[in-house]
């Protein structure tokens, strides 16, 4: 799609470079490709599926390090998308990501929604701060990569798995736990810095029924953070174990967690007011 977008535009132009889009048709079709790349609703039907099928480190690459070229790619050509269409998808992504993850009970679909809902913001305030855009997805890449990476030492992938993991490992268990207070943007965790400053551009742009309404979709989102939140801290497994803790953990990914865990929380604690 984004070479039929070039084609098109060429045809209709002569201009070949991807900064100087002029019509509508290819501009729509360039926000549609990088929106199918992304994961953004509508075309988002293949990313839960597809982050389900693959295991946990896979499944930390796809939702990491896969977003940042679509991602720098529309930060440079911001100003050649589909206005409209973008901020469609941006309203029809948070509320996709919140109401699709209502039901699930497999943690790799779920952090696939939260991905499409994190995604619905970030388009939301591309066209009006690019540099905004970026600061939401290093946030998010780094909320992310805690969550994928404390799953990976627990050795959890469904609900009914990470209710074990207080008896496994209370520190780690704890710390998820406000890690998914983060996702869900919650103060004072980094989570809520992307979206209050999002939501103050938007009121600058006289775009508040916007800015209201995905504050409002939001709390879609919010509600299954916070079942995970309980079920991983307000419940235990019928079968514990006898151990304090679980000798054979994995040291490897224990040595990555501290960073992003530390970014994905104390960003607004220290930053200048």
């Amino acid at each position: 799609l984004v070479l039929f977008s070039t084609m098109t535009n060429a045809w209709l132009t002569g201009n070949w470079t991807i900064t100087g889009i002029e019509n509508w048709l290819s501009s729509a079709l360039l926000t549609s490709a990088l929106a199918m790349k992304l994961g953004i609703a509508p075309f988002h039907l293949w990313l839960p599926d597809i982050l389900q099928g693959l295991d946990l480190l896979t499944g930390l690459i796809l939702s990491t390090w896969q977003k940042l070229a679509p991602m720098i790619l529309m930060v440079q050509i911001n100003h050649e998308l589909n206005t409209s269409l973008l901020t469609i998808m941006a309203i029809l992504s948070i509320l996709i990501g919140g109401w699709g993850g209502l039901n699930q009970i497999q943690l790799r679909k779920i952090l696939a929604f939260s991905s499409i809902a994190h995604l619905g913001w970030m388009m939301l305030i591309m066209l009006f701060s690019p540099n905004l855009a970026l600061f939401n997805l290093i946030i998010y890449l780094f909320m992310t990569a805690s969550m994928f990476l404390m799953l990976m030492v627990l050795k959890s992938t469904n609900i009914n798995k990470l209710s074990t993991s207080w008896t496994k490992n209370p520190t780690l268990a704890a710390i998820m736990m406000l890690t998914l207070m983060s996702l869900g943007g919650l103060p004072p965790m980094s989570g809520f810095v992307p979206k209050m400053l999002i939501m103050m551009e938007l009121i600058n742009q006289n775009m508040t029924a916007i800015a209201t309404t995905a504050a409002m979709s939001s709390m879609l989102s919010l509600f299954f953070y916070l079942r995970l939140s309980y079920t991983l801290s307000l419940t235990t497994s019928p079968n514990i174990t006898n151990s304090h803790l679980t000798w054979r953990l994995t040291p490897f990914y224990m040595m990555l967690i501290p960073a992003p865990i530390i970014l994905s929380m104390m960003i607004m604690p220290i930053m200048s007011t």
